[in-house]
C-alpha cells in the first residue's frame, strides 16, 4: 500500500494524483485530518483514514508492515516534531517498508528548518528504511498573488541580491511519487530544487516582461518587510517566517541546484519564466 499523509495539503493533493495516474485506486491510502475532504478520493477507491497526529492513537492501524509512506511535513509550527514523532512511530511499529519525509534543504541555517531536522533524527533513530526529500523553496510562494504584484508594480523582499533555485509544487510531489513507486530509495537524501536559481529582481524583470507592465524590485530591511507582510494581513509567525527565510537566501542556503529533483523526475524542472507566464494567465 502507498500510504500518503496530510494528503490534502497542496503537495499531498499533487502526489496522490501522481500516484493515481500510476497505481490503481485500491493501493493507495491517504491520512488526513477530515475524511470529508477526501470523499472524492475514497470514491475512487482510495482508503481513507482520519487521524489527529496530535492524538497518536488515532493512528493506530493507519500502517501495516510492507507499507510504503510518504510522511508530508506539517503546517502547525513549534508542534510538528512531536506530531511528526507520533507518524514516524506508528510507522515503525508496523513495519513500513520505506517512510519518505518532505524535509528541508540541508545547508538551510534559519529557524523553518529547525523542526524539520529535528524530524530527520526521529526518522534516523526509528531504524525504517528511510529517504530525506530536501524540499527547496515553491515558486508558488512568490507567484500565489502574481496579478497583485503586477498590479502594485512592486516585488517586495529583505533578500537582497540573494539567489534562490525554486521549483513548482508539481515538480516536488512528482519526485515524492518517483521515490515512493520505485526501487533503490532507502536511506538516501536528496536534495531537491529547481536547475536555476534566481534573483528578487529577475523574478520582477519576468513579471513585468510577461505582463508588459513596469515591475521593480525593492528590498527592504528586515523589520519593514516583516511590516509590510502583518500590514498584508500576514499572521505574525508566518511573516516572522518569511523575513527569516529572505535572511537565509541573502546567505546563499536555497541557491543550491544539485540536479537531484531534475534526476528523479526525469525532466528539468520548470523554469521560473513558464510558472510566471502560467500564474498570470490563471
Amino acid at each position: 500500500m502507498y500510504v500518503v499523509t496530510g494528503a490534502t495539503g497542496q503537495l499531498g493533493r499533487l502526489v496522490v494524483e501522481g500516484l493515481l495516474a500510476a497505481v490503481p485506486a485500491g493501493e493507495i491510502a491517504v491520512v488526513v485530518r477530515s475524511a470529508a475532504k477526501a470523499e472524492a478520493w475514497a470514491e475512487r477507491g482510495v482508503r481513507v483514514h482520519e487521524a489527529d497526529y496530535n492524538r497518536p492513537g488515532t493512528l493506530d492501524g493507519v500502517f501495516a508492515a510492507g507499507d510504503r509512506v510518504l510522511l508530508i511535513s506539517g503546517n502547525e509550527l513549534g508542534s510538528r516534531v512531536a506530531q511528526h514523532g507520533a507518524v514516524i512511530d506508528a510507522a515503525a511499529a508496523a513495519g513500513v517498508a520505506l517512510l519518505a519525509y518532505t524535509s528541508a534543504p540541508g545547508a538551510a541555517t534559519f529557524r523553518l528548518a529547525d523542526e524539520h531536522k529535528a524530524t530527520e533524527e526521529l526518522v534516523r533513530a526509528a531504524g525504517v528504511p528511510h529517504t530525506l526529500l530536501r524540499n527547496g523553496w515553491y515558486t508558488e510562494n512568490y507567484l500565489g498573488d502574481a496579478a497583485g504584484t503586477v498590479e502594485r508594480g512592486v516585488v517586495l523582499g529583505s533578500a537582497g541580491e540573494g539567489r534562490v533555485a525554486t521549483a513548482p509544487r508539481r515538480d516536488y510531489a512528482d519526485a515524492a511519487v518517483a521515490v515512493l513507486l520505485g526501487e533503490g530509495h532507502e536511506n538516501r537524501v536528496y536534495e531537491l530544487s529547481g536547475d536555476a536559481a534566481w534573483s528578487l529582481p529577475e523574478l520582477a524583470a519576468e513579471l513585468s516582461q510577461a505582463s508588459g507592465r513596469p515591475v521593480e524590485h525593492r528590498n527592504v530591511s528586515p523589520a519593514e518587510h516583516r511590516e509590510v507582510l502583518v500590514g498584508a494581513g500576514v499572521p505574525e509567525g508566518f511573516a516572522e517566517v518569511f523575513v527569516d527565510v529572505d535572511a537565509g537566501i541573502a546567505r546563499g542556503e536555497l541557491a543550491g541546484t544539485p540536479g537531484d529533483l531534475a534526476r528523479l523526475i526525469g525532466r528539468p524542472t520548470v523554469p521560473l519564466a513558464e510558472s510566471v507566464r502560467a500564474a498570470l494567465k490563471a
